[in-house]
Formats: structure tokens, C-alpha cells, sequence
């Protein structure tokens, strides 16, 4: 039967069925469904030839009418462009219109005089086109001007062009962006692949990118991508293939094959989680888009969800048109498509939220229908519904020889992407055999984590008022500063002499408290820079009677925050909890402080984070400054001439063992070498009682003297450098020695280096 025959047969069955009943019309539609999957689908016959300078040439004979479509497919796109010089693929397209070495005028007049039809050029992010279809007589007037602009155009490339060009595609991307929503292409194309990917740009390119493009830039990418052997020439139509080759060596034979060129096969950039952001756009209605990444154009599950995204959103009897637009009316529009390219792609699921309606219901509804769909599969009546609108839409494309779409661009898609120019039978063969299964099993591979969820929301542009407010007198003068009323700080020492402040304040029911130990770099032992930053970040790894994860389960059972921290002077155990929790909280406080374990296993991973770290030290400018610094301005024998960083040498940090850091403990981590500051939601008496429980069997010791005497202003000035192969820029540190923190000038020290560099507004 032929694709004619077999319309007429519908159109007849149809007008049979309106007298019939609907359950009979039903069963005849379903085997009606069934005769049309059956009919095999009309060949695109073709041959190929390749050329000796590498041009593809591909042929195929349709003799319905008088005309041959041209169209040529260069194998570049954005995707070869690189981050900081997007557009160019696009702006190339552009200059391929201005003329050529051989004919300088525009490209479209000699196609207007013969009636050529079709004509036009488009890119996207893997190749760049340009087609036309012209009677059977032109063919060779078309080969011509399509080999002239491949073989010899940059002479006629000029500045001017140039300029004008930019200026063309500029205006065509303020044009895209100036409609309604279309916001979402830059967000979603930055968003659903990663920096750096050769899809995370648009092709239309940034503003900033267009403005630098130089002639240079223009003449490179011409070069690089614009060989023969980077094209595919299709000629379809009234003509014979061997003619086709003749004509085709004569104009381009001549065209040099341009440079081997890399290219990326694969990179689908899967997702997991969820991405959610939103947007304000000046537009009459929100919008919900949801999306996913999946695979490329030529694979079978990329092929699957295409009919999933039909289920979707294809005809009025769709699930999303159905539930969203016609039963609930929350949504004015529901859509779902796939954006199918050479190395990645997308799938959509989108609504525009009907007026008056929460943005939130329809996002519901999209997941709802998504998750019936992943769990439940399409029933029997579905599947038949795609694979027959599937082949139906083939047919139509293919009645065709070119302009969009069309036999030509059939071929030429899967020559460039696929296995070769018939790989439309392997996507046909997919769908023919595909059942509900493969489409839901396909569906829970790629559509069941990753999403990227963007929300337009319409823009309110508010209303202004008139205001009283004299400008022109300057800003208004600034008052006295209110008064600062703090809580007052109540002291207590605990029988094993530790001092405690408390700031009482039940603002909030939370309780913090900070151990501040007089003991930080600067009293690591001689010769072992980083003791001190090991042994606090040790302290919650594990006691006597608790791992690590322990604790750690523990604490997150109560909402309890425990945190260890080292600075030159100080080291410090911080604690915050809700009031409630209070007492379980603080047991296991006093024992991480009382009681650490330093467990061999964790000291051997922290330990070699802390190498780790040292080693990125030595790699960023500002930390090698901090390392190299004190030693010049305390010497390499005062506590201070220790890397700044705290973390100490890889040497030092080699040598440490856990007893090492247990000797640590317990020379510094003294009652009496402490000061426990609490604020918060808690009474001094019943803080009191409960520190004298968990800190029973602390006990009071003698404490090492740090070795932090005076050091004096060095005499003279020095200058020291480092060197840093394959720095961009040079860092300068500038300093010396100034008084310890308990100088009496301070707040005006503090206030004088401030107004010299520390602010914005600083000198």
C-alpha cells in the first residue's frame, strides 16, 4: 500500500467510524494503528564518494520535479570554539553571505534571477550549513558559488565586512534575548553542563567575545575548519550520481583538505541531585522548565526518550497537555523535547503556569506525571501512538529534497553524526522494535536524578511615589551612635582552677562556649612547626570510650556544633547547642578536651592531609608569603619564625608521631592554662554544678613557657624574593615587627593601619 493508498483508507475509515459505536471505532483505530506500522517505510537511496582532497560528496536521484538541492555541511560548530572566543561559528556563517574572491556582491543574486528556493545558512553547536535547491539547469551555477566560498573567500573578507557582520549578529542575539523568556537559554545552556564544556556556551556567543573577534581570528577559524575534508556536500535531487561526481571534481577538486583536526566523540555531562534556581523576566505568566542531560543524537536511549518526550507532550491527548492545560487548567502550555547534538544531550519537561496559579502546583504536576510514568511505564495503545506518529513524521520529512530539513539533511545528520548517511534506518529499526520497557527502563537511566529546575517568574516593575526628600542639601547628618548595652560578663573558677566567663542572654534558647588554651603555634616544640594544628584537629577523632564516627553520630543526634582550632597563640574547643540538649551535649564536650585517644588510623589520614595542605601552601603566592615571612622578621629561634599557615614543614609533620601529640595534650591542655567563655541561655549556678561534674579528674599542672621574648626592630631594611616559575604576577609582602596585642595603643594601632590599607577607602 502505497503512503497515498493508505491516507485515502484513513480518511474513508474515519468518516465510516462517526456512525459506528465508539468502543468498535477504538478497536478499529488500534488496528488501523497497526496496518500503518506495518508498511514499510519509502528508502532514501544514495552514493557516496569521497574526493582525493577528503570532500564528501553524497548523491541521491529523486527526479519528481526538475530541481537538485545543494547543501553543504561544514563539521564545526561552537562546540569547537574555546571558552573567551565564543560566536565565532555563528559570525563565520554570517561572513559566507558577504561574496567571494571571484564574485564580491551578495551571495543570494544569482540565485534570486534562476528562482533558486530554500536558501539559507544555520548553525549550531556541531556544524554549520548552507543549502539551496535550484532548478536542474543552475546546478553548476550553485557548485560554483558554493566552491568559491569554500576554496576562496578570505580575500574578500575585509574589516568592514567584518564590522558589519558583528553588528548583524549582535543584534540578532539582543533580538533573541529581548523576547519573552529568553532569559532561560543562556541559564540553562551555563547551567546543565559544566565549565569548560564545549556546550556550556551559547552559540550565538557573549557580547564581550563578538566585540574582540579580530580579522585574524576570522582568517584562523577559516583555515582550520573550512577544508574539505571538514565537508560533506549532498546533492539531492534530478540528477545522476556519476554526473553529480564529475561536476563536483571540476569545482572542487582544487580545494586543499585543511589541517587534521581533534574533536571530542562523547560527553554527556550526567547530573546528579537537583538544581533548582529562578529568575524574574519581563513576561505575563511564570514558567517551570525542568531538564535533564542524556545521551547524543546517534545513541538508542537518546532515540527512546525522543518518543518519551511525545508521550509527554505530543497532541492534545499527551499527559502533560492532558492533566495541565485540559483537565486542571493550571498551565496554558505543557511541552517536553529532547535537544539531540553530536556528544550530549537534553530533555525537557515545561509549563507556562496559567495566571493566578502557584508556580509550585504546576512544578508538582510535572513530577508527578514524570514519577507515574517511571514507575508505572506507557500502556499498549501509547506505544502504538508514538511508533505511528514516529514513522508518519518521517515520511513527511522525507517528501522533501531540501531547504529545512528534507532528504538532503537526512543524510548529511547522519553521515556527520551517525554511522553513515543511512543511519536512519538504525533509528527506525529502534522505534519499530522498541517496546513499553526499553522506553521506561531508558526514562529511569537518565530522568531519575540530575534535574536542573529554573523557574521564570514575571517581573514586577512597581510603582513609584512622590517623595519630599531635598537631594541637593547632600547626605543627612548622622547622629550620635546609640549605646551599646551587652549582658554582664559573671566569673567563677572551678575547683581544678579553670576560669569561666559567662555573657547570660536567653534571647534564643542556645547555649556556646569557646575553651580558649594558651597554646597554639607558638608552642610547638622546637624543631616541630604544625604540632599544634594536628594535635586540636585530633581532639574529636576518637577517646577512650568513642570512635570518630561516634562522636560524630552523636553529636548530630543532638543539632550539636563541636569545632577544634589552632592560631599563633591560641588553640580553641568551641561547642553550640540548644538548651535542651545542653547536658548530653556537654558530657561529650569535657571529653573530647579530657580524654582524646589520638586512634593510629586517624592520626595517619589527618596527618597526611596536613602534608597535603602543605603542599598546596607551597603552590599559592599568598601561602608561600606566610610560610617564608615570620622566619625573616622573628628569626628562625623564636616561636613566631614558624610558617604562619600553623601548619608546619613537611619534614616537622613527617617526623610526628601520635605520642606526640598525646605529650601535647598533655602539656598544654591544662585547666589553668585555659579560660572557658560561655554565652547563652543558661544560669552561672547551674553552669557552674555541671562543669564541676564533667570536668572531675582535670586536674591543675605546671605549663611549658612559650618561647615568645621581645624581638626588636631589625636595623636595617632587606628585600627577599622568591621565585615561583610560571607566575602571572608578582605578590609583594610589606611589614615588621609591632607591638604585642596587649599594647596600649591598640585600637589606635589598629585604627591607623585601617585608614592606611584595610578598607576600601583605605590610603
Amino acid at each position: 500500500m502505497t503512503v497515498k493508498t493508505f491516507t485515502q483508507t484513513i480518511t474513508w475509515l474515519l468518516s465510516a467510524l462517526a456512525v459506528v459505536s465508539t468502543t468498535a471505532g477504538l478497536l478499529l483505530l488500534s488496528q488501523l494503528a497497526i496496518s500503518a506500522q506495518e508498511t514499510s517505510m519509502p528508502p532514501v537511496p544514495f552514493t557516496r564518494f569521497v574526493l582525493d582532497n577528503g570532500l564528501t560528496l553524497i548523491v541521491h536521484e529523486d527526479h519528481k520535479a526538475p530541481v537538485v538541492a545543494v547543501n553543504v555541511w561544514y563539521h564545526v560548530g561552537s562546540k569547537n570554539e574555546q571558552s573567551g572566543k565564543t560566536g565565532f561559528a555563528h559570525l563565520f556563517e554570517h561572513l559566507m553571505f558577504n561574496g567571494s574572491e571571484h564574485f564580491n556582491d551578495d551571495y543570494f543574486k544569482p540565485f534570486d534571477r534562476v528562482g533558486a528556493t530554500g536558501m539559507n545558512g544555520t548553525t549550531n553547536a556541531d556544524r554549520t550549513n548552507y543549502f539551496q535547491v535550484v532548478p536542474t539547469s543552475a546546478v553548476d551555477m550553485a557548485l560554483w558559488m558554493e566552491s568559491d566560498r569554500m576554496g576562496h573567500l578570505l580575500g574578500a573578507v575585509d574589516q568592514g565586512k567584518l564590522d558589519e557582520q558583528r553588528g548583524v549578529v549582535q543584534n540578532e542575539k539582543r533580538q533573541g534575548e529581548n523576547q519573552p523568556y529568553g532569559v532561560t537559554r543562556q541559564l540553562i545552556t551555563e547551567n546543565t553542563y559544566p565549565p569548560g564544556h564545549p556546550y556550556s556556551w551559547s552559540t550565538i556567543g557573549s557580547m564581550a567575545d563578538l566585540d574582540a573577534a579580530s580579522l585574524a581570528d576570522v582568517q584562523e577559524w577559516f583555515q582550520t575548519y573550512y577544508g574539505a575534508a571538514n565537508a560533506v556536500l549532498i546533492l539531492a535531487g534530478d540528477i545522476d550520481p556519476e554526473v553529480a561526481r564529475d561536476k563536483v571534481e571540476r569545482y572542487f577538486g582544487d580545494i586543499p583538505a585543511g589541517p587534521p583536526i581533534e574533536r571530542d566523540t562523547e560527553w554527556i555531562a550526567k547530573r546528579t541531585g537537583t538544581h533548582r534556581a529562578q529568575v524574574h523576566d519581563r513576561v505575563p505568566q511564570s514558567r517551570v522548565y525542568m531538564v535533564w542531560n542524556i545521551p547524543s543524537w546517534k545513541t538508542q536511549d537518546a532515540k527512546f526518550l525522543d518518543l518519551v518526550s511525545d508521550l509527554f507532550a505530543a497532541g492534545k491527548t499527551s499527559r502533560l497537555y492532558k492533566r495541565l492545560v485540559y483537565d486542571s487548567q493550571v498551565a496554558t502550555d505543557a511541552r517536553s523535547y529532547v535537544n539531540l547534538r553530536e556528544i550530549g544531550g537534553l530533555f525537557y519537561l515545561d509549563a507556562t503556569v496559567a495566571p493566578g496559579v502557584d508556580a509550585r502546583l504546576v512544578e508538582s504536576a510535572l513530577r508527578e506525571e514524570l514519577e507515574r510514568f517511571l514507575a508505572n511505564g506507557l500502556t499498549a495503545q501509547e506505544l502504538q501512538r508514538l511508533k505511528t506518529n514516529y514513522r508518519t513524521n518521517f515520511v513527511r520529512s522525507i517528501e522533501r529534497v531540501g531547504g529545512f530539513g528534507g532528504k538532503s539533511d537526512l543524510l548529511a545528520q547522519g553521515e556527520i553524526y551517525g554511522d553513515g548517511p543511512d543511519h536512519y534506518r538504525q533509528q527506525l529499526e529502534w522505534v519499530d522494535t522498541a517496546n513499553a520497557d526499553d522506553l521506561k527502563s531508558a526514562a529511569q537511566r537518565w530522568l531519575s536524578d540530575g534535574v536542573y529546575i529554573l523557574t521564570v517568574l514575571p517581573y514586577d516593575e512597581g510603582v513609584t511615589t512622590t517623595v519630599s526628600v531635598d537631594r541637593s542639601t547632600g547626605v543627612p547628618a548622622v547622629g550620635e551612635p546609640p549605646a551599646a548595652e551587652f549582658p554582664e560578663v559573671q566569673t567563677a573558677t572551678l575547683s581544678n582552677g579553670l576560669d569561666v566567663r559567662l555573657a547570660q542572654r536567653s534571647a534564643t534558647p542556645m547555649v556556646t562556649l569557646n575553651l580558649q588554651i594558651d597554646a597554639g603555634y607558638a608552642a610547638d616544640p622546637y624543631g616541630s612547626p604544625g604540632t599544634a594544628s594536628l594535635a586540636m584537629d585530633m581532639l574529636d577523632e576518637g577517646t577512650h570510650t568513642s570512635d570518630s564516627l561516634q562522636i560524630s553520630e552523636a553529636l548530630e543526634t543532638l543539632g550539636a556544633r563541636l569545632g577544634t582550632r589552632s592560631n599563633l597563640d591560641m588553640s580553641s574547643v568551641t561547642l553550640s547547642v540548644l538548651t535542651d540538649y545542653f547536658t548530653a551535649a556537654l558530657d561529650i564536650y569535657a571529653d573530647v578536651i579530657k580524654n582524646p585517644s589520638f586512634p593510629t588510623v586517624e592520626f595517619t589520614r589527618l596527618k597526611n592531609q596536613q602534608l597535603a595542605r602543605i603542599r598546596r601552601e607551597k603552590s599559592s603566592p599568598n601561602q608561600i608569603a606566610l610560610r617564608v615571612f615570620p622566619k625573616l622578621v622573628y628569626g628562625s629561634n623564636h616561636a613566631y619564625g614558624a610558617p604562619l599557615t600553623g601548619s608546619g614543614t613537611e619534614t616537622a609533620v613527617s617526623g610526628l608521631s601520635r605520642e606526640d601529640l598525646a605529650i601535647f595534650h598533655e602539656r598544654w591542655i591544662r585547666p589553668n592554662n585555659a579560660t572557658l567563655v560561655v554565652v547563652g541561655d543558661i544560669a552561672m549556678d547551674d553552669l557552674q554544678a555541671h562543669l564541676e561534674r564533667v570536668f572531675s579528674g582535670w586536674d591543675a599542672a605546671e605549663v611549658p613557657t612559650k618561647n615568645i621574648e621581645p624581638v626588636d626592630h631589625q636595623e636595617t631594611s632587606g628585600i627577599y624574593l622568591v621565585d615561583r616559575p610560571g607566575a602571572q604576577q608578582s605578590l609583594i609582602l610589606v611589614g615588621h615587627v609591632a607591638p604585642p596585642k596587649n599594647y596600649d595603643g591598640e585600637i589606635a594601632l589598629q585604627a591607623m593601619n585601617t585608614i592606611l590599607g584595610g578598607s576600601f577607602s583605605s590610603r
